[in-house]
């Protein structure tokens, strides 16, 4: 079984480890592009060319199935990427978690990039699935682009600028960049009240994986005997994992236990 994950950078690295977890046998495609980050700021046409260009990469290794592990190409390109791959190779966006998190009954805040934060998009899954829940929309400037370069003290200042945009009395946050995923623990820890219940977050990771599985008609098995192997493309070369993704446990647990090929 192989599975080929996109992202502009290291967001992905939630959701290969997500799947990893699932099946320890699965054979891993990590196909990204720093070089061209951030996209956030970029035009639709500009993420669909790039999306299309790191999807086509990840494709030549013949996955059965490919996650846009990035909620920007997710918004812009997943119409132009199932136009070209599918039905061959089934194609599993990623939607910020905002069903679950407002099935809480609220209040809820939704940590997203600026380009994200109040967009049409975003706007209407929270008519959809949080209507009559108060949702407070936090935009994160700089947060993902010091996730994917592990700026501690970057990351520190947009996680912190944040957390004084949410309100006290909010329980759960929605991650709404991949990115974010890498830093839940440093979000909870910001964000959490003394005195006050533990702060629920909500990624996207756990739902792709799982997804991407039933797509193919798979099923978790995290006791299968066998190991798959890791393949990382930057730009569409073959590469090592960034240094900036070991910083992350993530990063960490991907290459310790896949087999580099």
């Amino acid at each position: 079984m192989k599975i080929a994950l996109m992202d502009s950078g290291i967001g992905l690295l939630a959701a290969a480890t997500a799947v990893r977890r699932l099946r320890p046998d699965a054979d891993l495609i990590l196909s990204s592009d720093p070089d061209t980050l951030p996209w956030g700021p970029r035009t639709p046409e500009d993420v669909t060319g790039l999306s299309l260009a790191i999807a086509e990469a990840a494709a030549a290794h013949r996955p059965e199935a490919l996650i846009v592990a990035c909620n920007t190409a997710s918004v812009h390109a997943l119409p132009a990427l199932r136009a070209r791959f599918e039905p061959d190779l089934p194609i599993i966006g990623t939607v910020p978690a905002i069903k679950p998190a407002a099935s809480s009954g609220g209040p809820v805040a939704i940590w997203a990039t600026p380009a994200t934060t109040g967009s049409p998009y975003q706007r209407g899954l929270i008519r959809e699935f949080a209507d009559g829940v108060a949702v407070t929309e936090v935009p994160c400037p700089g947060l993902a682009d010091a996730v994917q370069y592990a700026d501690e003290a970057a990351i520190d200042a947009a996680v912190a600028a944040a957390a004084a945009l949410t309100p006290p009395d909010v329980r759960v946050v929605v991650l709404g960049c991949t990115h974010y995923e890498l830093v839940a623990d440093q979000i909870r820890a910001a964000v959490q009240q003394p005195g006050l219940p533990p702060l629920v977050l909500h990624g996207s990771a756990g739902a792709v994986a799982a997804q991407a599985l039933r797509r193919i008609g798979e099923r978790p098995d995290p006791e299968a005997p066998a190991v798959g192997s890791l393949t990382v493309l930057l730009g569409g070369q073959p590469a090592a994992l960034p240094a900036s993704a070991l910083s992350y446990a993530e990063g960490r647990e991907l290459q310790a236990v896949s087999p580099a090929h």
